[in-house]
């Protein structure tokens, strides 16, 4: 169970308990099952409040999570504490990945359960076909995010299942340097649009955390020249399926 800022906001029990059995019943139905290999999918979001940037891999439970998504938060970590007993007891190769901010084509539209891009794709893309000249974005627009392309992610995530064998997690992220705030997001999409309309920042709204930048050393160890795609590329091309598919995508 995923979503944006404002979601888990307001469902944390239901972000802490859904993610928790679902998370139990995959471990040790593939434990009982046989299954060689389970990657999991954790989060930057689950790292501590407080703490050093940049943060990695050895950081996830050194203190408490961002109060706005504690629930999905500890449920996630659990994953990796589940994934160790579970190699110490039985020795099973079950491992996690923590992926940056995804986006992508086939994303999740619907404006209260979406992460922000897929959110601020489909909000951009309303006020254009209604002819408004406005585009409200929650916050100040200064919290800084990476992202990552779907296209980029579903690669690294084959690499992992067929190379990547430790049971401590791995960071999957684009370098530091190509981290964005949520201002720099906001004009990359209506570029992506041709919007000549106005930005305004609902400043009235939480921006949450600010900032989470993840180091990507450990993936850069193993996939030193791996390429990832430009930021105005990819949402382009994000930006291009909806404007195609949005009558059927996920909203």
């Amino acid at each position: 169970m995923v979503g944006g800022l404002f979601h888990n906001m307001s469902h944390n029990l239901d972000f802490l308990r859904k993610n928790l059995q679902m998370n139990d019943n995959v471990l040790q139905v593939s434990y009982e099952s046989g299954v060689q290999k389970v990657v999991s999918c954790l989060s930057t979001c689950i790292f501590p409040d407080k703490t050093l940037y940049p943060i990695d891999e050895t950081m996830v439970h050194n203190g408490p999570p961002h109060p706005s998504n504690f629930g999905y938060s500890y449920a996630k970590r659990l994953i990796d504490v589940m994934n160790k007993a579970y190699h110490e007891q039985h020795g099973c190769m079950f491992t996690s990945v923590i992926p940056c901010n995804v986006f992508g084509p086939h994303d999740n539209y619907n404006v209260e359960s979406s992460h922000v891009i897929p959110g601020l794709i489909r909000k951009l893309h309303d006020i254009i076909e209604q002819g408004g000249d406005s585009f409200t974005v929650m916050g100040t627009g200064k919290p800084l995010r990476q992202f990552i392309y779907s296209l980029d992610l579903a690669k690294l995530f084959l690499w992992v299942l067929r190379e990547y064998n430790e049971v401590e997690p791995i960071i999957l992220s684009v370098d530091e340097k190509s981290e964005k705030s949520i201002k720099e997001l906001a004009e990359e999409l209506v570029k992506a649009y041709d919007f000549n309309g106005k930005i305004v920042y609902d400043t009235t709204k939480a921006d949450g955390q600010y900032k989470k930048t993840a180091s990507n050393a450990k993936l850069r160890k193993y996939l030193p020249n791996f390429q990832f795609t430009p930021f105005s590329v990819a949402i382009k091309e994000s930006v291009d399926w909806y404007k195609e598919n949005y009558k059927n995508a996920r909203n």
